[in-house]
């Protein structure tokens, strides 16, 4: 008789083969479970043990827009996309990201959802902070949430794939595009001093997420776009602490090679008419009829 899976051997499961999305909601799940923890026992407590607590809390796992503060505890601008303090704000994002998150691992993969997500909310955070520079924008909060790092994630889908219909409320069909404009555009009619004074909501690492998102996806096969720049730039930190630092990454036996959108969509259209003109060699005459060069390259391709 086999065991059976413990809730523990499920989570571990789930991190193991979920992918990144599932990977994403866990580990804000687990920030918030731990922030909740820490805000019970510090309201079980007496005396200045509370405000102590919170202290802390906010140290870790809030980003302080006040730039000298800022300076002090730099950390809290990665902290702070993975931590939540209140449930329904946790819940609203964490849906968000699973409905963003898995229709980006459909056209992406893991690498760079975590790519976008972390740079995207890393640049809203970032815009959040030069925006407390203006005049007229209230000063002295903490900023808390991952919408920045979602709303990266779902402007990317939208200019990636801009006529993606998405069911609003499991009913209505609405371009993916339109759907991110009306988020955006929320967003910039609540810049105002007014708004902003009454309001909890980081407007301003919202579109800064928004605009990273979108630079994501231009140029995406070529060496200019955002992540690949990241990228080469992480791989190159990376080699400073290896002991050969001076090797190049290389595919296939040669350096790797960037390319444009243009020139990545004019092999991919170059190689669909070589396969449309081989399934029509076989539709016509059978597939004895294909020339070993045709029939390699036919598997070759069917394996991508």
């Amino acid at each position: 008789m086999q065991n059976e899976r413990t809730f523990i051997d499920d989570l571990k499961y789930q991190y193991a083969h979920g992918g990144m999305t599932i990977r994403l909601i866990m580990v804000n799940a687990a920030v918030f479970l731990f922030i909740k923890v820490l805000s019970l026992v510090a309201g079980l407590s007496t005396g200045e043990s509370e405000n102590e607590v919170n202290d802390v809390l906010h140290l870790i796992f809030s980003l302080d827009v006040q730039i000298p503060s800022f300076f002090l505890h730099p950390w809290g601008i990665l902290t702070s996309i993975f931590s939540h303090y209140d449930f329904f704000h946790f819940l609203f994002n964490m849906l968000f990201l699973y409905f963003s998150g898995r229709m980006f691992e459909s056209l992406f993969d893991g690498k760079r959802l975590l790519n976008t997500y972390l740079l995207g909310g890393i640049f809203g955070g970032i815009l959040e902070i030069t925006s407390h520079l203006l005049p007229g924008v209230p000063t002295g909060h903490f900023v808390v949430g991952a919408s920045g790092a979602i709303m990266a994630v779902f402007v990317a889908l939208a200019f990636y794939r801009p006529n993606l219909k998405v069911m609003l409320f499991g009913v209505v069909p609405v371009r993916i595009i339109v759907l991110a404009a009306v988020f955006v555009l929320l967003d910039l009619f609540s810049l105002n001093v007014d708004s902003l004074k009454n309001s909890n909501t980081a407007h301003f690492a919202h579109i800064g997420g928004a605009i990273f998102g979108a630079l994501s996806v231009q140029n995406i096969h070529s060496k200019s776009n955002v992540i690949m720049i990241f990228k080469r730039l992480s791989d190159w930190f990376r080699g400073l602490f290896r002991k050969d630092s001076s090797m190049k990454v290389k595919k296939g036996g040669r350096t790797a090679q960037f390319k444009t959108d243009e020139q990545y969509n004019l092999e991919a259209k170059e190689k669909q008419a070589k396969i449309n003109a081989i399934l029509d060699k076989i539709s016509r005459s059978g597939y004895d009829s294909l020339t070993k060069a045709e029939k390699d390259f036919l598997f070759t391709q069917s394996k991508k």
